[in-house]
Order: structure tokens, then sequence, then C-alpha cells
């Protein structure tokens, strides 16, 4: 599945010169946390996120540096986070330094992404332009959507042959101990099992396979004489 599959596309956007708390009456009224930052062309220049809008409130609660950090702090930082908590317009106080993804990126890298970089949601760009946006919510639709029905065209030979093929790039799934039997959709596992959770994971991946109509196990406990 793709990045532009589950996307959404309609997205709320505002101009580098929108006020502050107009951004803060978007956020409220309209119930989001993030807001991207576009140029009159559709170019993205960044993303202003209710966090942004948030750490200008703790800033009033933090005690003055010190004249010691003052002088050896670095610069161009303390600038940047004075212009963050004080500045009036969304150019001001958004967040430049994006991780973004492409309409050809697959969903598995986004929800990497998102999970590495313990952000809420991925700009999609196209030609530097904004195309949409992917959020945690479109991830979880995506794994609520109605499985596709089973195609039941697809042969018990070729089922099989799925089956065993998504096995042997599983190290798990032992395709030397557990042999596979498929009839009218019904797939059945048969031999060895190193433990239950091997089980779950052999229906998991027989459930995913096209075609498969139900999951039997047929497996006993792998005796201590047969070698791995």
């Amino acid at each position: 599945m793709l990045v532009r599959d589950i996307m959404t596309r309609d997205v709320m956007t505002v101009s580098p010169d929108t006020p502050v708390p107009a951004l803060a009456t978007l956020f409220a009224d309209r119930g989001i946390s993030g807001v991207p930052v576009v140029e009159a062309d559709g170019s993205l220049i960044g993303l202003v996120t209710e966090g942004d809008l948030m750490r200008r409130l703790a800033a009033e609660d933090e005690a003055p540096k010190s004249w010691l950090s003052r002088l050896f702090g670095a610069a161009p930082r303390q600038a940047h986070d004075y212009a963050q908590i004080h500045g009036q317009r969304a150019r001001d106080v958004m967040s430049t330094k994006l991780e973004v993804v492409s309409e050809e990126d697959t969903v598995a890298h986004a929800a990497a992404l998102l999970e590495k970089r313990r952000i809420r949601r991925l700009p999609v760009v196209k030609d530097g332009r904004l195309a949409g946006v992917l959020s945690r919510a479109d991830l979880m639709r995506a794994v609520l959507a109605p499985a596709a029905k089973a195609d039941v065209s697809i042969s018990d030979q070729e089922i099989r042959r799925n089956v065993r093929r998504e096995m042997r790039k599983q190290a798990w799934a032992d395709s030397y101990l557990v042999f596979v039997d498929v009839t009218g959709g019904v797939v059945t596992f048969h031999g060895f099992s190193r433990s239950p959770d091997v089980e779950r994971a052999l229906r998991v991946l027989a459930e995913s396979v096209p075609g498969v109509k139900d999951v039997k196990l047929d497996l006993v406990p792998k005796p201590p004489f047969v070698l791995d």
C-alpha cells in the first residue's frame, strides 16, 4: 500500500503571514493540532503545531538565562528560540526542519518514520509543493478498513504456493518442520511447532494470503530429538 492510497488530500493550510492568534483560533475551532504553511504557489515552507504555540506559554514561566549562558550560548540558537517564542506570524513560529514523504512512498515507510520521529503527521510533497498530509489517524483508518474479499477463483494449488512463499521469507516459520495442505481454500498446517507464538504467527501469515477462507493448525510441540 502506498501513501497516495490513504493520505488526506483536502488539507487546510495557512500563509506565512497568518497571525499567531488566528492560528490558535483555527486549532481550537477545527479541533486540529497542526497546519502546513505554504507560499502562494503551494510550496511547503513549514508546519505549525499546537506544540509550537504551547512553547510560547511555557516560556513565560522560564527563569531568565544567566549572563554566562547569554554570553557563551550559541547566538543563532538563542535568536531562533526568541523568534519562535515572541513571533507574531506563522513564519516566525513554524518548524522548518520537516520530515516529508512522497505519494509513491510505502505506508510502511511512513509509519516507521512517524514512530521513529515520534510525530503525528507527515506532509506529502510532490515537486516541492504540498500534495496532502499523512497522519496517524489516516493509518488507523487504513487498519480499520474492511479487508478485501477473498478471490474465490484462486486455486488451492496457488494458495499453497503463496503460503509457502511467505513462509520462506520468515526465519521463524520453520518451513522444513511445517507442511501445508489446502482444500477448498482452507489452509491446514501439519508438523511441529516451536511455540504458541509460532502457531499464532502462522495463522496470521496464512490469513493474509488472498483466497484463504480459514486456517487450521494440526501441530504438535517440537520434540527434543528433532534438530533445529
